[in-house]
């Protein structure tokens, strides 16, 4: 098996509709994104969308008002996301470079790169992959639990992200053609990996049960 085959078989097993926001993530291409990754580590979802509506309310939900913002204040609108205070100080301090180096979200968005977001505190791999893919439009593919979840169900290994990683894009690249059919219309890389992360993470939020996961519904 290769991953343009695990795309296939997640693609029919229906877990994400294709209704659904061209990227997966929501609000994708906006600096809503950023707030978004740094808040859903170690967290549900859910608990990050009512961390987000706190700072929406407050019309804080924008580059330069997290940059300016007390960090006890901001701390407490995040709180529902858990580990705030760590949170809020990575974020805040987060907002105040990229405010300092881009200027802008969308200065940051057309010219940051993934080491300068490595070298960020609090954003390690997957972080800086969903930035750059669901906030940037880049070509990145995002590896988190769910993905090392489910690779390792289908019987597969890696030692590091950056192997499993490779191994999702080489089966992506090398079927391209395949891909852009299974779509029936030519579709950017940049848009293939995001739903390619999104239906793994459907499929496994799906398909759980405590630490089980049941991979009897996907055709490989």
């Amino acid at each position: 098996m290769d991953s343009f085959e695990l795309l296939v078989a997640l693609k029919n097993s229906g877990h994400i509709k294709e209704e659904r926001e061209e990227l997966w993530w929501p609000k994708s291409g906006t600096f809503e994104v950023v707030v978004g990754t740094i808040l859903t580590q170690q967290a549900k979802w859910i608990k990050v969308e009512k961390s987000l509506e706190n700072l929406r309310e407050q019309n804080l939900l924008n580059l330069e008002s997290i940059a300016k913002l007390d960090v006890t204040e901001l701390s407490l609108l995040i709180k529902p996301s858990g580990f705030y205070n760590t949170k809020a100080k990575n974020l805040k301090k987060l907002c105040q470079n990229i405010f300092e180096e881009f200027e802008s979200f969308e200065n940051f968005s057309l010219h940051v790169n993934r080491d300068w977001l490595l070298s960020q505190k609090g954003i390690g791999e997957e972080s800086a992959d969903c930035i750059l893919c669901y906030a940037c439009f880049r070509e990145a593919m995002v590896v988190d639990s769910y993905t090392n979840r489910l690779i390792m169900k289908l019987g597969y290994e890696f030692e590091s992200y950056s192997q499993l990683q490779e191994w999702l894009i080489s089966g992506i690249q090398s079927n391209l053609e395949k891909v852009n059919k299974l779509y029936g219309k030519e579709i950017s890389l940049n848009t293939i990996y995001a739903r390619f992360h999104g239906k793994i993470v459907e499929f496994c939020k799906a398909n759980s049960t405590g630490k089980n996961l049941d991979i009897s519904s996907l055709d490989i």
